[in-house]
Protein backbone atom coordinates (compact mmCIF):
# COMPACT_ATOMS: atom_id res chain seq x y z
CA UNK A 1 0.00 0.00 0.00
CA UNK A 2 1.49 3.19 -0.74
CA UNK A 3 2.02 6.05 1.39
CA UNK A 4 -1.19 7.96 -0.66
CA UNK A 5 -3.45 5.09 0.03
CA UNK A 6 -2.60 4.42 3.20
CA UNK A 7 -3.54 7.96 4.83
CA UNK A 8 -6.53 7.78 2.49
CA UNK A 9 -7.52 4.76 4.04
CA UNK A 10 -6.68 5.96 7.41
CA UNK A 11 -8.42 9.40 7.08
CA UNK A 12 -11.76 7.05 5.93
CA UNK A 13 -11.49 5.23 8.48
CA UNK A 14 -11.30 7.90 11.50
CA UNK A 15 -14.06 9.40 9.56
CA UNK A 16 -16.27 6.23 9.46
CA UNK A 17 -15.77 6.18 13.46
CA UNK A 18 -16.84 9.49 13.90
CA UNK A 19 -20.21 9.00 12.25
CA UNK A 20 -20.56 5.87 14.31
CA UNK A 21 -19.78 7.41 17.12
CA UNK A 22 -21.95 10.24 16.51
CA UNK A 23 -25.25 8.03 15.40
CA UNK A 24 -24.87 6.50 19.14
CA UNK A 25 -24.95 9.71 20.60
CA UNK A 26 -27.29 11.49 19.05
CA UNK A 27 -29.82 8.61 18.74
CA UNK A 28 -28.50 8.51 22.90
CA UNK A 29 -29.31 12.43 23.67
CA UNK A 30 -30.49 14.19 20.95
CA UNK A 31 -29.04 16.82 19.27
CA UNK A 32 -29.12 19.42 21.91
CA UNK A 33 -28.14 17.10 24.19
CA UNK A 34 -25.15 15.45 22.76
CA UNK A 35 -21.49 17.16 22.49
CA UNK A 36 -18.63 16.64 20.14
CA UNK A 37 -16.49 16.03 22.79
CA UNK A 38 -18.21 12.93 23.62
CA UNK A 39 -18.24 12.12 20.24
CA UNK A 40 -15.04 12.42 19.82
CA UNK A 41 -13.81 10.62 23.06
CA UNK A 42 -16.10 7.69 21.96
CA UNK A 43 -14.30 7.66 18.43
CA UNK A 44 -10.90 7.83 19.81
CA UNK A 45 -10.86 10.97 18.08
CA UNK A 46 -10.10 14.64 18.61
CA UNK A 47 -12.41 17.95 17.82
CA UNK A 48 -10.09 18.54 14.65
CA UNK A 49 -11.20 15.50 12.68
CA UNK A 50 -14.86 16.53 13.35
CA UNK A 51 -13.81 19.73 12.26
CA UNK A 52 -12.20 18.74 9.19
CA UNK A 53 -14.67 16.32 8.11
CA UNK A 54 -17.95 17.81 9.07
CA UNK A 55 -17.29 21.29 9.85
CA UNK A 56 -19.97 21.65 12.34
CA UNK A 57 -21.70 19.56 14.83
CA UNK A 58 -25.00 20.34 12.70
CA UNK A 59 -23.50 19.06 9.78
CA UNK A 60 -22.17 15.62 11.43
CA UNK A 61 -25.81 15.81 13.11
CA UNK A 62 -27.49 15.42 9.28
CA UNK A 63 -24.76 12.72 7.91
CA UNK A 64 -24.80 10.64 10.98
CA UNK A 65 -28.74 9.78 10.45
CA UNK A 66 -28.07 9.82 6.50
CA UNK A 67 -25.32 6.85 7.56
CA UNK A 68 -27.59 5.79 9.68
CA UNK A 69 -30.12 5.34 7.55
CA UNK A 70 -28.24 3.38 4.86
CA UNK A 71 -26.91 1.06 7.40
CA UNK A 72 -30.34 0.26 8.33
CA UNK A 73 -31.29 -0.55 4.80
CA UNK A 74 -28.28 -2.51 4.14
CA UNK A 75 -29.33 -4.53 6.96
CA UNK A 76 -32.93 -4.34 5.91
CA UNK A 77 -33.40 -3.93 2.05
CA UNK A 78 -36.83 -2.37 2.10
CA UNK A 79 -38.09 -5.15 -0.65
CA UNK A 80 -37.27 -7.62 2.09
CA UNK A 81 -35.75 -10.11 -0.48
CA UNK A 82 -38.87 -10.78 -2.32
CA UNK A 83 -37.96 -10.48 -6.39
CA UNK A 84 -39.53 -7.70 -8.21
CA UNK A 85 -41.57 -10.25 -10.41
CA UNK A 86 -43.37 -11.87 -7.44
CA UNK A 87 -46.94 -11.09 -6.61
CA UNK A 88 -47.63 -7.60 -5.28
CA UNK A 89 -49.37 -9.78 -2.07
CA UNK A 90 -45.64 -11.02 -1.61
CA UNK A 91 -44.16 -7.83 -2.23
CA UNK A 92 -45.97 -6.07 0.14
CA UNK A 93 -45.44 -8.67 2.96
CA UNK A 94 -41.56 -8.04 2.13
CA UNK A 95 -41.83 -4.21 2.10
CA UNK A 96 -43.96 -4.75 5.58
CA UNK A 97 -41.59 -7.20 7.21
CA UNK A 98 -38.08 -5.33 6.38
CA UNK A 99 -39.77 -2.23 7.83
CA UNK A 100 -40.61 -3.80 10.95
CA UNK A 101 -37.56 -5.53 11.85
CA UNK A 102 -35.85 -1.77 11.12
CA UNK A 103 -37.79 -0.23 13.44
CA UNK A 104 -37.97 -3.22 15.82
CA UNK A 105 -34.00 -3.73 16.00
CA UNK A 106 -32.24 -1.39 18.88
CA UNK A 107 -28.77 -1.56 16.95
CA UNK A 108 -30.54 0.69 14.18
CA UNK A 109 -30.22 4.06 15.27
CA UNK A 110 -31.79 5.76 12.39
CA UNK A 111 -35.15 6.06 13.94
CA UNK A 112 -33.50 6.46 17.92
CA UNK A 113 -32.75 9.79 16.24
CA UNK A 114 -35.59 11.04 14.43
CA UNK A 115 -37.57 9.89 18.06
CA UNK A 116 -35.55 12.68 19.36
CA UNK A 117 -35.85 15.28 16.93
CA UNK A 118 -39.70 15.03 17.43
CA UNK A 119 -39.16 15.70 20.68
CA UNK A 120 -37.04 18.47 20.11
CA UNK A 121 -37.37 19.89 16.65
CA UNK A 122 -34.24 21.53 15.42
CA UNK A 123 -35.34 21.17 11.73
CA UNK A 124 -31.90 19.99 10.57
CA UNK A 125 -33.31 16.41 9.26
CA UNK A 126 -36.26 18.04 6.98
CA UNK A 127 -34.39 17.90 3.39
CA UNK A 128 -32.09 14.52 4.36
CA UNK A 129 -35.40 12.93 5.52
CA UNK A 130 -37.07 13.90 2.60
CA UNK A 131 -34.64 13.01 -0.13
CA UNK A 132 -33.77 9.68 1.73
CA UNK A 133 -37.41 8.52 2.55
CA UNK A 134 -38.86 9.59 -0.50
CA UNK A 135 -38.17 6.34 -2.77
CA UNK A 136 -38.92 3.90 -0.27
CA UNK A 137 -42.34 5.88 -0.13
CA UNK A 138 -42.68 5.34 -3.65
CA UNK A 139 -42.35 1.72 -3.71
CA UNK A 140 -44.54 1.16 -1.47
CA UNK A 141 -46.54 3.06 -2.96
CA UNK A 142 -46.49 1.29 -6.53
CA UNK A 143 -47.17 -2.24 -4.63
CA UNK A 144 -50.60 -1.01 -3.11
CA UNK A 145 -51.33 0.72 -6.69
CA UNK A 146 -50.90 -3.20 -8.62
CA UNK A 147 -53.28 -4.09 -4.91
CA UNK A 148 -55.85 -1.41 -5.49
CA UNK A 149 -55.98 -1.61 -9.36
CA UNK A 150 -55.36 0.68 -12.09
CA UNK A 151 -58.33 2.64 -11.68
CA UNK A 152 -57.78 3.55 -8.25
CA UNK A 153 -58.04 7.57 -7.25
CA UNK A 154 -54.45 8.49 -6.64
CA UNK A 155 -55.14 9.99 -3.11
CA UNK A 156 -56.76 6.45 -2.36
CA UNK A 157 -53.54 4.76 -2.90
CA UNK A 158 -51.48 7.43 -0.51
CA UNK A 159 -53.73 7.06 1.87
CA UNK A 160 -53.74 2.94 2.32
CA UNK A 161 -49.70 3.53 1.95
CA UNK A 162 -49.53 5.62 4.35
CA UNK A 163 -52.09 3.40 6.48
CA UNK A 164 -49.63 0.30 6.25
CA UNK A 165 -46.35 2.91 7.10
CA UNK A 166 -48.21 3.82 10.32
CA UNK A 167 -49.00 0.56 11.49
CA UNK A 168 -45.13 -0.24 11.70
CA UNK A 169 -43.81 2.96 12.57
CA UNK A 170 -46.43 2.88 15.62
CA UNK A 171 -43.60 0.20 17.25
CA UNK A 172 -41.94 3.30 18.07
CA UNK A 173 -43.91 4.17 20.79
CA UNK A 174 -45.37 0.82 21.75
CA UNK A 175 -43.84 -2.10 20.76
CA UNK A 176 -39.88 -1.15 20.66
CA UNK A 177 -37.98 -2.77 23.38
CA UNK A 178 -36.91 0.17 25.09
CA UNK A 179 -38.67 3.00 23.07
CA UNK A 180 -41.24 5.43 24.04
CA UNK A 181 -42.08 3.97 27.54
CA UNK A 182 -43.47 0.72 25.71
CA UNK A 183 -42.77 -2.67 27.43
CA UNK A 184 -41.57 -4.22 24.33
CA UNK A 185 -41.99 -8.05 23.76
CA UNK A 186 -42.45 -10.14 26.55
CA UNK A 187 -39.38 -12.38 27.06
CA UNK A 188 -36.57 -10.28 26.58
CA UNK A 189 -34.43 -12.55 24.63
CA UNK A 190 -33.58 -12.34 21.32
CA UNK A 191 -35.77 -15.96 19.98
CA UNK A 192 -38.58 -14.05 21.51
CA UNK A 193 -38.60 -10.84 19.87
CA UNK A 194 -37.78 -12.34 16.69
CA UNK A 195 -40.85 -14.13 17.28
CA UNK A 196 -42.55 -10.67 18.39
CA UNK A 197 -41.10 -8.93 15.10
CA UNK A 198 -42.92 -11.89 12.70
CA UNK A 199 -46.05 -11.97 14.68
CA UNK A 200 -46.95 -8.30 14.29
CA UNK A 201 -45.48 -7.78 10.44
CA UNK A 202 -47.91 -11.16 9.65
CA UNK A 203 -51.03 -8.70 11.49
CA UNK A 204 -50.02 -5.87 9.59
CA UNK A 205 -49.84 -7.58 6.45
CA UNK A 206 -53.23 -9.74 6.55
CA UNK A 207 -54.80 -6.39 8.26
CA UNK A 208 -53.39 -4.49 5.12
CA UNK A 209 -54.56 -6.79 2.52
CA UNK A 210 -57.90 -7.40 3.63
CA UNK A 211 -58.47 -3.34 4.15
CA UNK A 212 -57.09 -3.13 0.78
CA UNK A 213 -59.54 -5.78 -0.85
CA UNK A 214 -62.43 -3.88 0.64
CA UNK A 215 -61.27 -0.95 -0.79
CA UNK A 216 -61.23 -2.16 -3.88
CA UNK A 217 -64.29 -3.65 -3.61
CA UNK A 218 -65.82 -0.13 -2.80
CA UNK A 219 -64.62 1.77 -5.43
CA UNK A 220 -66.05 -1.22 -7.87
CA UNK A 221 -69.07 -0.21 -5.96
CA UNK A 222 -68.98 3.31 -6.25
CA UNK A 223 -69.61 4.54 -3.08
CA UNK A 224 -65.76 4.25 -1.49
CA UNK A 225 -62.98 5.27 -4.26
CA UNK A 226 -64.44 8.90 -4.70
CA UNK A 227 -62.30 11.13 -3.67
CA UNK A 228 -59.37 12.65 -5.12
CA UNK A 229 -59.18 12.26 -9.03
CA UNK A 230 -58.18 9.51 -11.16
CA UNK A 231 -54.54 9.14 -12.48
Amino acid sequence: MTGRKARNKSGSDTRGQVLAAACEVFAERGFGGATIAEICEKAGANIATVNYYFHDKESLYVEAWREAFHRGLEAYPPDGGVPAGAPPAKRLRGRITALVRRVHDRANFEFRIVQKELAHPTGLLDKVLRECIRPLRQGMADVVRELLGAEAPEVQVVLCARSIGSQCMHMLMHGRPGAGGGRGPRGGSPAAMDVEVEAIADHVVRFSLAGIRQVRRAQRRGNGGGTGTKR
